[in-house]
Protein backbone atom coordinates (compact mmCIF):
# COMPACT_ATOMS: atom_id res chain seq x y z
CA UNK A 1 0.00 0.00 0.00
CA UNK A 2 1.44 3.63 -1.03
CA UNK A 3 1.45 6.43 1.39
CA UNK A 4 2.03 8.43 -1.15
CA UNK A 5 -0.68 11.32 -1.86
CA UNK A 6 -1.23 12.24 -6.23
CA UNK A 7 -1.55 15.20 -8.27
CA UNK A 8 -4.86 15.06 -9.30
CA UNK A 9 -5.91 18.97 -8.78
CA UNK A 10 -5.50 21.52 -11.76
CA UNK A 11 -5.94 25.68 -11.55
CA UNK A 12 -9.79 26.23 -10.66
CA UNK A 13 -9.75 23.43 -7.87
CA UNK A 14 -6.71 25.18 -6.36
CA UNK A 15 -8.43 28.72 -7.03
CA UNK A 16 -11.51 26.66 -5.29
CA UNK A 17 -9.34 26.06 -2.25
CA UNK A 18 -8.32 29.09 -1.71
CA UNK A 19 -11.55 31.32 -2.34
CA UNK A 20 -13.26 29.05 -1.37
CA UNK A 21 -11.78 28.88 2.36
CA UNK A 22 -11.49 32.57 1.95
CA UNK A 23 -14.88 33.59 1.38
CA UNK A 24 -16.92 31.62 4.27
CA UNK A 25 -17.13 32.25 7.70
CA UNK A 26 -14.70 34.94 7.74
CA UNK A 27 -16.89 37.78 5.87
CA UNK A 28 -20.26 36.20 6.92
CA UNK A 29 -19.75 36.26 10.55
CA UNK A 30 -16.87 38.10 11.66
CA UNK A 31 -17.71 41.31 10.15
CA UNK A 32 -19.67 42.19 13.16
CA UNK A 33 -16.24 41.48 15.33
CA UNK A 34 -14.32 43.53 13.66
CA UNK A 35 -17.44 46.12 14.24
CA UNK A 36 -16.69 45.83 17.57
CA UNK A 37 -13.30 45.63 17.66
CA UNK A 38 -12.60 48.89 15.29
CA UNK A 39 -15.23 50.72 16.98
CA UNK A 40 -17.05 52.83 13.88
CA UNK A 41 -18.19 52.12 10.54
CA UNK A 42 -15.47 53.95 8.76
CA UNK A 43 -12.59 51.85 10.50
CA UNK A 44 -14.47 48.66 9.77
CA UNK A 45 -14.34 49.67 6.16
CA UNK A 46 -10.17 50.62 6.87
CA UNK A 47 -9.62 47.52 8.36
CA UNK A 48 -10.81 45.45 5.74
CA UNK A 49 -8.97 47.47 3.35
CA UNK A 50 -5.78 47.46 4.76
CA UNK A 51 -6.39 43.79 6.04
CA UNK A 52 -6.56 43.05 2.10
CA UNK A 53 -3.16 44.90 1.35
CA UNK A 54 -1.61 43.14 3.79
CA UNK A 55 -1.84 40.19 2.63
CA UNK A 56 -0.36 41.02 -1.15
CA UNK A 57 2.87 40.82 -0.46
CA UNK A 58 2.42 37.60 1.91
CA UNK A 59 0.71 36.09 -1.38
CA UNK A 60 4.11 36.84 -3.40
CA UNK A 61 6.23 35.36 -0.85
CA UNK A 62 3.76 32.00 -0.37
CA UNK A 63 3.83 31.98 -3.68
CA UNK A 64 7.53 31.58 -4.54
CA UNK A 65 7.90 29.25 -2.10
CA UNK A 66 4.98 26.56 -3.24
CA UNK A 67 7.07 26.64 -6.50
CA UNK A 68 10.64 25.79 -4.55
CA UNK A 69 8.92 23.50 -2.62
CA UNK A 70 5.73 21.74 -4.07
CA UNK A 71 4.60 19.87 -1.25
CA UNK A 72 2.12 18.99 0.93
CA UNK A 73 2.32 21.01 4.30
CA UNK A 74 2.33 24.23 3.76
CA UNK A 75 3.96 26.59 6.84
CA UNK A 76 5.47 23.51 8.22
CA UNK A 77 7.29 22.47 4.74
CA UNK A 78 9.27 25.85 4.61
CA UNK A 79 9.98 26.21 7.70
CA UNK A 80 11.13 22.67 8.46
CA UNK A 81 13.28 23.01 4.75
CA UNK A 82 14.88 26.37 6.11
CA UNK A 83 16.78 23.77 8.35
CA UNK A 84 14.53 24.63 11.76
CA UNK A 85 13.55 20.95 12.83
CA UNK A 86 12.05 22.20 16.25
CA UNK A 87 10.36 25.42 14.61
CA UNK A 88 8.63 23.13 11.91
CA UNK A 89 7.14 21.22 14.39
CA UNK A 90 6.28 23.69 17.01
CA UNK A 91 4.62 25.06 13.83
CA UNK A 92 2.86 21.90 12.91
CA UNK A 93 2.20 21.80 16.99
CA UNK A 94 0.48 24.85 17.17
CA UNK A 95 -1.34 24.78 14.16
CA UNK A 96 -2.84 21.11 15.16
CA UNK A 97 -4.28 22.26 18.36
CA UNK A 98 -5.20 26.24 17.85
CA UNK A 99 -5.88 26.76 14.06
CA UNK A 100 -7.32 23.71 12.37
CA UNK A 101 -9.89 21.80 14.94
CA UNK A 102 -10.59 25.24 15.85
CA UNK A 103 -11.33 26.46 12.23
CA UNK A 104 -13.84 23.76 11.38
CA UNK A 105 -15.60 24.26 14.65
CA UNK A 106 -15.86 27.72 13.48
CA UNK A 107 -17.11 27.08 10.01
CA UNK A 108 -19.18 24.41 11.01
CA UNK A 109 -21.32 26.84 13.72
CA UNK A 110 -21.35 29.46 11.19
CA UNK A 111 -23.06 27.05 9.19
CA UNK A 112 -25.91 26.05 11.89
CA UNK A 113 -26.12 29.68 12.73
CA UNK A 114 -26.86 30.81 9.18
CA UNK A 115 -29.48 27.99 9.27
CA UNK A 116 -31.12 29.15 12.74
CA UNK A 117 -31.93 32.32 10.88
CA UNK A 118 -33.98 30.94 8.89
CA UNK A 119 -35.55 28.00 11.32
CA UNK A 120 -35.12 29.29 14.99
CA UNK A 121 -33.51 26.93 17.21
CA UNK A 122 -31.90 26.74 20.54
CA UNK A 123 -28.33 26.49 21.41
CA UNK A 124 -27.80 23.17 21.26
CA UNK A 125 -29.69 22.28 18.06
CA UNK A 126 -27.56 24.89 16.49
CA UNK A 127 -24.42 23.05 17.82
CA UNK A 128 -25.99 19.72 16.84
CA UNK A 129 -26.42 21.07 13.26
CA UNK A 130 -22.84 21.84 13.24
CA UNK A 131 -21.62 18.66 14.09
CA UNK A 132 -23.77 17.07 11.33
CA UNK A 133 -22.14 19.33 8.91
CA UNK A 134 -18.95 18.11 9.89
CA UNK A 135 -19.61 14.46 9.60
CA UNK A 136 -21.19 14.42 6.44
CA UNK A 137 -17.92 16.76 5.35
CA UNK A 138 -15.51 14.38 6.73
CA UNK A 139 -16.93 11.42 4.97
CA UNK A 140 -17.19 12.86 1.69
CA UNK A 141 -13.02 14.11 1.73
CA UNK A 142 -12.42 10.69 3.13
CA UNK A 143 -13.68 9.00 0.31
CA UNK A 144 -12.45 11.27 -2.68
CA UNK A 145 -10.14 14.12 -3.46
CA UNK A 146 -11.69 14.54 -6.52
CA UNK A 147 -15.11 14.69 -5.38
CA UNK A 148 -13.95 17.20 -2.63
CA UNK A 149 -12.13 19.51 -5.50
CA UNK A 150 -15.65 19.84 -7.44
CA UNK A 151 -17.33 20.64 -4.45
CA UNK A 152 -15.70 23.20 -3.20
CA UNK A 153 -15.30 24.47 -7.51
CA UNK A 154 -19.04 24.42 -7.54
CA UNK A 155 -19.49 26.17 -4.21
CA UNK A 156 -16.55 28.77 -5.32
CA UNK A 157 -18.82 30.50 -7.91
CA UNK A 158 -22.38 30.05 -6.06
CA UNK A 159 -21.04 32.07 -3.39
CA UNK A 160 -20.51 34.93 -5.31
CA UNK A 161 -24.26 35.27 -5.52
CA UNK A 162 -24.94 36.70 -2.41
CA UNK A 163 -22.06 39.63 -2.80
CA UNK A 164 -23.82 40.39 -6.26
CA UNK A 165 -27.14 40.80 -4.72
CA UNK A 166 -25.92 42.92 -1.70
CA UNK A 167 -24.03 45.29 -3.49
CA UNK A 168 -26.16 45.63 -6.61
CA UNK A 169 -29.23 46.37 -4.66
CA UNK A 170 -27.86 47.78 -1.47
CA UNK A 171 -25.87 50.09 -3.13
CA UNK A 172 -29.18 52.14 -3.82
CA UNK A 173 -29.94 52.55 -0.21
CA UNK A 174 -26.82 53.40 1.28
CA UNK A 175 -26.32 55.92 3.56
CA UNK A 176 -23.55 57.97 3.99
CA UNK A 177 -24.16 59.20 7.37
CA UNK A 178 -24.26 55.84 9.01
CA UNK A 179 -20.73 55.32 7.32
CA UNK A 180 -19.59 58.99 8.50
CA UNK A 181 -20.96 58.80 11.98
CA UNK A 182 -18.59 59.44 14.65
CA UNK A 183 -18.23 56.54 17.22
CA UNK A 184 -20.52 55.64 19.86
CA UNK A 185 -19.72 56.18 23.42
CA UNK A 186 -17.85 54.04 24.92
CA UNK A 187 -16.25 52.41 21.63
CA UNK A 188 -12.55 51.53 20.75
CA UNK A 189 -11.29 55.01 19.28
CA UNK A 190 -7.89 56.28 17.46
CA UNK A 191 -5.29 54.16 16.07
CA UNK A 192 -5.06 51.30 18.61
CA UNK A 193 -8.80 50.62 17.46
CA UNK A 194 -8.02 50.66 13.65
CA UNK A 195 -4.99 48.16 14.42
CA UNK A 196 -7.29 45.77 16.65
CA UNK A 197 -9.99 45.82 13.83
CA UNK A 198 -7.43 45.09 11.06
CA UNK A 199 -6.62 42.43 13.40
CA UNK A 200 -10.47 41.11 13.67
CA UNK A 201 -9.90 40.77 9.65
CA UNK A 202 -7.04 37.95 9.60
CA UNK A 203 -10.15 35.33 9.81
CA UNK A 204 -11.67 36.91 6.44
CA UNK A 205 -8.84 36.73 4.78
CA UNK A 206 -7.07 33.68 5.64
CA UNK A 207 -7.73 30.63 3.09
CA UNK A 208 -5.85 32.32 0.22
CA UNK A 209 -2.36 30.09 1.31
CA UNK A 210 -4.92 27.17 1.89
CA UNK A 211 -3.63 25.65 -1.33
CA UNK A 212 0.13 25.82 -0.34
CA UNK A 213 -0.93 22.82 2.10
CA UNK A 214 -1.93 20.78 -0.90
CA UNK A 215 0.92 21.57 -3.13
CA UNK A 216 1.52 17.92 -3.53
CA UNK A 217 -1.26 17.20 -4.98
CA UNK A 218 -1.05 19.87 -7.65
CA UNK A 219 -0.90 19.44 -11.25
CA UNK A 220 1.84 21.60 -12.47
CA UNK A 221 2.30 23.13 -9.15
CA UNK A 222 5.22 25.79 -10.02
CA UNK A 223 2.97 27.86 -12.82
CA UNK A 224 -0.89 26.93 -11.08
CA UNK A 225 0.31 28.38 -7.68
CA UNK A 226 1.71 31.93 -8.32
CA UNK A 227 -1.64 32.25 -10.42
CA UNK A 228 -4.06 30.85 -8.04
CA UNK A 229 -2.38 33.07 -5.23
CA UNK A 230 -2.24 36.27 -7.02
CA UNK A 231 -5.53 36.08 -8.63
CA UNK A 232 -7.21 35.11 -4.87
CA UNK A 233 -5.89 37.87 -3.13
CA UNK A 234 -7.45 40.43 -5.80
CA UNK A 235 -9.98 39.52 -6.00
CA UNK A 236 -10.68 38.85 -2.73
CA UNK A 237 -9.75 42.01 -1.56
CA UNK A 238 -12.30 43.53 -3.56
CA UNK A 239 -15.19 41.81 -2.53
CA UNK A 240 -14.36 42.60 0.83
CA UNK A 241 -14.26 46.32 0.46
CA UNK A 242 -17.14 46.64 -1.49
CA UNK A 243 -19.13 44.85 0.59
CA UNK A 244 -18.20 45.99 3.47
CA UNK A 245 -18.73 49.56 2.62
CA UNK A 246 -22.31 48.51 1.49
CA UNK A 247 -23.26 46.33 4.96
CA UNK A 248 -21.95 49.26 7.37
CA UNK A 249 -24.28 52.05 4.91
CA UNK A 250 -27.39 49.56 5.51
CA UNK A 251 -27.01 49.06 8.69
CA UNK A 252 -26.84 50.81 12.19
CA UNK A 253 -23.07 50.45 13.59
CA UNK A 254 -24.62 49.58 16.79
CA UNK A 255 -26.82 46.75 15.53
CA UNK A 256 -24.09 45.95 12.89
CA UNK A 257 -21.73 45.41 16.02
CA UNK A 258 -24.48 42.81 17.93
CA UNK A 259 -25.50 40.48 14.74
CA UNK A 260 -24.53 37.00 14.61
CA UNK A 261 -25.69 37.31 10.91
CA UNK A 262 -25.07 40.67 9.60
CA UNK A 263 -24.83 40.11 5.55
CA UNK A 264 -28.85 37.92 6.55
CA UNK A 265 -29.84 41.09 8.35
CA UNK A 266 -28.22 43.88 5.78
CA UNK A 267 -30.86 42.28 3.32
CA UNK A 268 -33.57 42.06 5.14
CA UNK A 269 -33.32 45.57 5.53
CA UNK A 270 -33.31 46.72 2.13
CA UNK A 271 -36.38 48.24 1.47
CA UNK A 272 -36.77 47.09 -2.58
CA UNK A 273 -37.65 43.20 -1.42
CA UNK A 274 -37.74 43.28 2.52
CA UNK A 275 -37.70 39.99 4.30
CA UNK A 276 -37.26 38.14 1.09
CA UNK A 277 -34.14 39.34 0.90
CA UNK A 278 -32.88 38.22 4.34
CA UNK A 279 -34.14 34.94 3.43
CA UNK A 280 -32.58 34.62 0.27
CA UNK A 281 -29.32 35.40 1.86
CA UNK A 282 -29.62 33.14 4.91
CA UNK A 283 -29.66 30.23 2.26
CA UNK A 284 -27.08 31.68 0.11
CA UNK A 285 -24.89 32.64 3.34
CA UNK A 286 -25.37 28.20 4.44
CA UNK A 287 -23.63 27.57 1.05
CA UNK A 288 -21.00 29.51 1.03
CA UNK A 289 -20.08 28.51 4.52
CA UNK A 290 -20.57 25.11 3.38
CA UNK A 291 -17.63 25.77 0.94
CA UNK A 292 -15.32 26.96 3.82
CA UNK A 293 -16.40 23.64 5.68
CA UNK A 294 -15.52 21.50 2.84
CA UNK A 295 -12.66 23.27 1.87
CA UNK A 296 -10.84 23.61 5.52
CA UNK A 297 -11.75 19.82 6.15
CA UNK A 298 -9.74 19.19 2.83
CA UNK A 299 -6.61 21.17 3.33
CA UNK A 300 -5.80 21.45 6.57
CA UNK A 301 -5.23 17.44 7.36
CA UNK A 302 -2.39 17.90 4.65
CA UNK A 303 0.00 19.28 7.26
CA UNK A 304 0.14 16.31 9.89
CA UNK A 305 0.03 14.13 7.00
CA UNK A 306 3.33 16.03 6.16
CA UNK A 307 4.73 15.62 9.66
CA UNK A 308 3.94 12.24 9.95
CA UNK A 309 5.82 11.24 6.32
CA UNK A 310 9.00 13.03 8.41
CA UNK A 311 8.55 11.34 11.67
CA UNK A 312 7.73 14.29 13.99
CA UNK A 313 4.09 13.44 14.34
CA UNK A 314 1.83 10.48 14.76
CA UNK A 315 2.42 7.86 12.50
CA UNK A 316 -1.06 7.20 11.86
CA UNK A 317 -1.46 10.79 10.39
CA UNK A 318 0.90 9.74 7.67
CA UNK A 319 -1.64 6.92 6.58
CA UNK A 320 -3.02 7.14 3.03
CA UNK A 321 -6.20 4.82 2.39
CA UNK A 322 -6.14 1.93 -0.13
CA UNK A 323 -8.71 2.67 -1.89
CA UNK A 324 -9.55 6.35 -2.14
CA UNK A 325 -5.73 7.77 -1.64
CA UNK A 326 -6.88 10.57 0.93
CA UNK A 327 -5.11 11.06 4.24
CA UNK A 328 -8.15 9.41 5.84
CA UNK A 329 -6.57 9.43 9.52
CA UNK A 330 -5.81 12.57 9.40
CA UNK A 331 -8.83 14.10 8.20
CA UNK A 332 -10.99 12.05 10.53
CA UNK A 333 -9.15 12.87 13.97
CA UNK A 334 -9.84 16.86 13.07
CA UNK A 335 -12.92 16.44 12.75
CA UNK A 336 -13.78 14.62 16.28
CA UNK A 337 -11.56 17.39 17.91
CA UNK A 338 -13.34 20.21 16.04
CA UNK A 339 -16.85 18.46 16.85
CA UNK A 340 -15.80 18.62 20.71
CA UNK A 341 -15.19 21.98 20.26
CA UNK A 342 -18.39 23.05 18.91
CA UNK A 343 -19.47 21.71 22.10
CA UNK A 344 -17.02 23.53 24.17
CA UNK A 345 -16.94 27.07 23.11
CA UNK A 346 -18.31 29.92 20.54
CA UNK A 347 -16.98 31.67 17.30
CA UNK A 348 -15.82 34.42 19.03
CA UNK A 349 -13.55 32.89 21.54
CA UNK A 350 -12.59 30.62 18.77
CA UNK A 351 -11.50 33.06 16.86
CA UNK A 352 -9.67 34.57 19.69
CA UNK A 353 -7.91 31.43 19.81
CA UNK A 354 -6.93 30.84 16.39
CA UNK A 355 -5.67 34.63 15.27
CA UNK A 356 -2.69 35.12 17.33
CA UNK A 357 -1.51 31.31 16.31
CA UNK A 358 -1.75 32.14 12.79
CA UNK A 359 0.07 35.07 12.94
CA UNK A 360 2.66 33.89 14.53
CA UNK A 361 2.93 30.72 12.10
CA UNK A 362 2.79 32.90 9.12
CA UNK A 363 5.71 35.46 10.52
CA UNK A 364 7.66 32.15 10.67
CA UNK A 365 6.97 31.26 7.16
CA UNK A 366 8.00 34.60 5.92
CA UNK A 367 11.29 34.32 8.08
CA UNK A 368 12.39 31.31 6.36
CA UNK A 369 12.63 33.04 2.52
CA UNK A 370 15.72 34.58 4.11
CA UNK A 371 17.25 31.21 4.78
CA UNK A 372 15.59 30.01 1.65
CA UNK A 373 17.77 32.71 -0.33
CA UNK A 374 20.60 32.00 0.94
CA UNK A 375 20.37 28.38 -0.33
CA UNK A 376 22.51 26.96 -3.23
CA UNK A 377 19.98 24.41 -4.52
CA UNK A 378 17.13 26.70 -3.82
CA UNK A 379 15.09 27.18 -7.11
CA UNK A 380 11.51 28.74 -7.01
CA UNK A 381 10.32 28.76 -10.33
CA UNK A 382 8.29 32.08 -9.84
CA UNK A 383 10.56 34.77 -7.61
CA UNK A 384 8.44 37.44 -5.40
CA UNK A 385 9.49 40.97 -6.77
CA UNK A 386 11.76 42.95 -4.16
CA UNK A 387 11.65 40.12 -2.05
CA UNK A 388 13.31 41.32 0.95
CA UNK A 389 10.53 44.32 0.77
CA UNK A 390 7.69 42.31 0.65
CA UNK A 391 9.27 39.48 2.99
CA UNK A 392 10.23 42.14 5.58
CA UNK A 393 6.42 44.06 5.18
CA UNK A 394 5.01 41.03 5.77
CA UNK A 395 6.89 40.23 9.12
CA UNK A 396 6.07 43.58 10.17
CA UNK A 397 2.74 43.91 9.42
CA UNK A 398 2.30 40.26 11.22
CA UNK A 399 4.23 40.92 14.18
CA UNK A 400 2.03 44.08 14.62
CA UNK A 401 -1.08 42.58 14.40
CA UNK A 402 0.02 40.06 17.05
CA UNK A 403 0.34 42.80 19.31
CA UNK A 404 -2.77 43.83 18.39
CA UNK A 405 -5.13 40.75 18.89
CA UNK A 406 -3.52 40.26 22.33
CA UNK A 407 -5.51 43.49 22.87
CA UNK A 408 -8.82 42.41 20.81
CA UNK A 409 -8.53 39.18 22.60
CA UNK A 410 -6.22 38.50 25.93
CA UNK A 411 -7.51 35.68 27.62
CA UNK A 412 -7.48 33.18 24.52
CA UNK A 413 -4.51 34.69 23.05
CA UNK A 414 -2.52 33.98 26.04
CA UNK A 415 -3.84 30.68 26.62
CA UNK A 416 -3.14 29.82 23.05
CA UNK A 417 0.66 30.56 22.90
CA UNK A 418 0.95 29.42 26.12
CA UNK A 419 -0.31 25.73 24.98
CA UNK A 420 2.14 26.05 22.03
CA UNK A 421 5.07 26.89 24.41
CA UNK A 422 4.38 24.93 27.65
CA UNK A 423 3.51 21.83 25.62
CA UNK A 424 5.15 21.87 21.79
CA UNK A 425 8.95 21.63 23.39
CA UNK A 426 8.11 19.08 25.92
CA UNK A 427 6.63 16.96 23.27
CA UNK A 428 9.54 17.92 21.06
CA UNK A 429 11.67 16.19 23.09
CA UNK A 430 10.18 13.66 24.58
CA UNK A 431 8.62 12.36 20.97
CA UNK A 432 12.38 12.60 19.32
CA UNK A 433 14.34 11.28 22.11
CA UNK A 434 11.65 8.15 21.89
CA UNK A 435 12.49 7.96 18.44
CA UNK A 436 15.42 8.44 18.45
CA UNK A 437 15.68 5.54 21.06
CA UNK A 438 14.25 3.19 18.66
CA UNK A 439 16.21 4.03 15.47
CA UNK A 440 13.53 5.43 14.09
CA UNK A 441 14.24 9.66 13.63
CA UNK A 442 15.70 10.84 10.84
CA UNK A 443 17.67 14.51 11.04
CA UNK A 444 15.86 16.94 9.13
CA UNK A 445 17.48 20.22 10.41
Amino acid sequence: MSNQLKRKLGLWATIGVSIGTTIGAGIFTSISEVAGAAGSALFTILAFAIGGLIIIPQNLIYAELATAYPEDGGHYVYVKHAGWKKLAFLTGWATFWANDPPGIAVVALATAQYAAFLIPMNGLAVKLLAVVVILLFMLMHVRSVEAGSKMNTILTFVKILPFIIIIGVGIFFLKGELITEPAAAGAPVGIMALLAGISATTWSYDGMSACCYMTGEIKDPKKTMPRALIGSVVIIILLYVVLTTVITGIIPFNKLVESTAPLADAAAGLPLIGDFAGSFIAIAGIIVVLGATSSVIMFQPRLEYAMAKDGLFFKSFGKVHPKYNTPYFSIIVQCMLAILMVFASNISELLGYFTVVLLLKNTMAFLTIFVHRKKTDYNPLWKAPAWKFMAVISILTSLILVVSTFMWSAVQSIIAAAVVVVTGMPAYYIWTKAKEKNGEVEDNE
